[in-house]
């Protein structure tokens, strides 16, 4: 492929964003493709594999902040995917110097350090022979995400939870160097280890990915059969994940190291796994506090009465004063949520008065004689004066 047909590419469109789209967009964009069109999960499907392979190559140029501005640039000088624009080649009135455009060194007129769509392609494709060309260069592995559920309990407490992931993950055949054990890789002889070689068109001079090695710089002359030469094979495992006391619903716990393995010795990407908490028939939570509704009578908060209620490791008792009102509520210091800071939130007990469905002749006749005992009391006064003024005034 040559680097005019590489920059009339719309990786924009090949992952279905925008081109002010942010980094995190072009990731999940990315992510959302590859895992939909992986060949793992089309096998047969050819179609499909080829957009694997396309979305995975504009993800190559997008998530390298140097190589999309890079990208973006010579987009922009060149024409958006459009052609080299009115006017054509030439230095004509309309047109425009070809050598101005490219500014190729050692050409007529090229000025040191001018710059021009030549040096964006120089940096983008990194030219045969160039310092830290990315065919060669360590690659850091991709992050991945899962999720796991526990119980409320294990979220205030903390648990260890055991977790199969299937994932990308150096081949344990070839131990990722992609060729057959007891054999080892070569350098590529047609780009010298560099991926990538360069190619004359008249006045144009492109990099293009090594055909030979298809870009990797290495040759493998007996491909690793678990892993097809690729140095990555898709695996299923255990891991134990330890979830720290205190965990929020939604939060997420960073395994570094977890992740996809790098490339060219690349360090590995980190696992993130996102926890998402059961709710508890019972208790709730606020911060680093437990919540607990509590249903008692009009009579025990009239008169006064003792409660025993339960936490998620024992019992407390709450002495409630008489006249208490419907709603009040109770703290139990230190009875809350431990988290990894040594701070330890507390119970907070909230007194709800509940109304019986059905009375029965004696409880209603009792409740009528309170009733008319308390007739005087009028607990809306304040509200009845309130809407008392606002009725004079209008």
């Amino acid at each position: 492929m040559s680097a005019r047909d590489w920059i009339e590419k719309d990786f924009y469109r090949e992952l279905g964003v925008s081109s002010d789209a942010s980094a995190d967009e072009i990731k999940r964009a990315y992510r959302k493709l590859a895992r939909e069109m992986h060949p793992d999960a089309n096998p047969g499907d050819a179609k499909a594999e080829a957009r694997f392979k396309a979305v995975s190559e504009a993800n190559g140029v997008l998530s390298d902040p140097v190589k999309r501005k890079q990208y973006d640039e010579a987009r922009r000088l060149y024409g958006g995917g459009g052609g080299f624009g009115g006017g054509g080649f030439g230095g004509g009135r309309g047109g425009f110097d070809v050598n101005d455009l490219f500014n190729r060194a050692g050409g007529a007129g090229a000025q040191p350090g001018a710059g021009g769509l030549g040096d964006l392609l120089g940096g983008l494709f990194n030219r045969r022979g160039g310092a830290g060309s990315s065919a060669t260069r360590p690659r850091r592995g991709e992050d991945v995400e899962t999720d796991v559920r526990i119980d409320f309990t294990e979220a205030v407490k903390g648990a260890t939870v055991p977790m199969r992931l299937s994932s990308p993950a150096a081949c344990g055949t070839c131990n990722g160097s992609g060729a057959r054990p007891g054999t080892v890789p070569h350098t590529c002889v047609n780009c010298g280890g560099a991926g990538l070689v360069t190619r004359s068109q008249g006045a144009f001079a492109f990099s293009e990915p090594c055909p030979d090695c298809r870009g990797t710089g290495r040759i493998i002359d007996d491909p690793c059969p678990e892993c097809g030469g690729e140095g990555v094979s898709t695996k299923t495992r255990t891991l134990t994940i330890r979830i720290p006391a205190g965990v929020d619903d939604g939060q997420r716990i960073r395994l570094a190291g977890q992740g996809e393995p790098g490339r060219n010795n690349g360090p590995t990407g980190d696992l993130f796994v996102r926890v998402h908490v059961n709710p508890h028939p019972f208790f709730g939570r606020s911060g680093n506090d437990l919540t607990l509704d509590v249903p008692v009578t009009f009579a025990e908060l009239a008169l006064g009465t003792t409660l025993t209620v339960p936490t998620l490791e024992g019992k407390v008792t709450f002495k409630v004063p008489a006249g208490t009102a419907s709603g009040r509520i109770l703290r139990a210091k230190g009875k809350g949520i431990e988290k990894r800071d040594g701070k330890t939130g507390d119970l907070l007990v909230k007194l709800l008065v509940t109304v019986p469905n059905n009375m029965d002749a004696q409880a209603r006749e009792a409740l009528e004689a309170y009733a008319a005992a308390t007739a005087q009391h009028d607990p809306r006064a304040e509200l009845n004066a309130l809407l008392e003024s606002k009725g004079r005034s209008a």
